[in-house]
C-alpha cells in the first residue's frame, strides 16, 4: 500500500502532479496532455507509468480515488488533549468539542479566530493561573508559551476578554471558572482585584 512519503516523492514531480489534477476530472489522453502541458510526449508517459505503478491512476487512466481515501485514514492522526486538561464535569459538550479540536496532548495547535471558540480556549488556559496570585509578565509568558508559541496574543487576549487583569507590569487572573472544591478562588479573585483598585 502507498503511503504518505512515498505519496509525497511521487507527487513533488510538477509534471505528475499534473497529470493527477487532469485525472481527477476523467480520463487522461498522452497527447492531450503532452499539448497542454508543453512537455515531451515521453516524459508525461514516464509520469503517467509511475502514477499507474503506485498504484495512483486506474487502468482507464483516471484518478483512483480509492487508493487516496485509504492513504488519507493511514494518516496519523492528532492526538486528544490530555484527560485533565479536559474535564468533563468543568466543561459542556459543545465546550469540549471546541478544546478537543484546538488541543492536542498538552498544546494549543492554533488560536481559534472565531470569537466564541477563542474565548473557550482562552477560559481553558486562565486555569493555569491561580486565583489571588499575581504574576511578573514573564511568568506569564513563560505558562503560556508551553501551550503555544504565540504567547504574545494569548496574553493579550487574556486581558482584553476579562480572563486576566495587568497592572504595573503584573498580572493576576480576574475570570473564567474554578475547579471542584475550590470555593475559596472567587473570593480570592474578588480580593485581588479590589486591592488592585484601591491602589490604582
Amino acid at each position: 500500500m502507498l503511503d504518505a512519503r512515498a505519496y509525497l516523492s511521487i507527487t513533488l514531480d510538477p509534471i505528475r502532479l499534473a497529470v493527477l489534477g487532469h485525472a481527477a476530472i476523467g480520463p487522461v489522453s498522452l497527447q492531450n496532455l503532452s499539448d497542454r502541458l508543453d512537455e515531451q510526449p515521453r516524459r508525461v508517459a514516464e509520469a503517467i507509468g509511475s502514477l499507474r505503478a503506485a498504484g495512483l491512476l486506474t487502468e482507464d487512466l483516471c484518478l483512483d480515488r480509492d487508493q487516496l481515501r485509504t492513504l488519507a485514514t493511514s494518516l496519523p492522526r492528532e492526538a486528544a488533549p490530555d484527560p485533565g486538561i479536559v474535564s468533563e464535569t468543568l466543561w459542556g459538550p459543545e465546550e469540549r468539542d471546541v478544546l478537543n479540536r484546538f488541543i492536542s496532548g498538552d498544546r494549543l495547535r492554533e488560536i481559534p479566530a472565531n470569537r466564541r471558540k477563542r474565548r473557550v480556549v482562552l477560559e481553558r488556559l486562565a486555569m493555569e493561573f491561580e486565583p489571588g496570585i499575581r504574576y511578573e509578565e514573564t511568568e506569564v509568558n513563560f505558562a503560556l508559551q508551553l501551550w503555544n508559541p504565540d504567547y504574545t496574543a494569548l496574553r493579550r487576549y487574556l486581558v482584553d476578554e476579562g480572563f486576566m487583569t495587568r497592572a504595573s507590569g503584573v498580572y493576576w487572573r480576574t475570570g473564567g471558572r474554578y475547579s471542584p472544591g475550590d470555593a475559596s478562588a472567587a473570593a480570592a479573585d474578588w480580593a485581588v482585584d479590589t486591592e488592585a483598585m484601591r491602589e490604582s
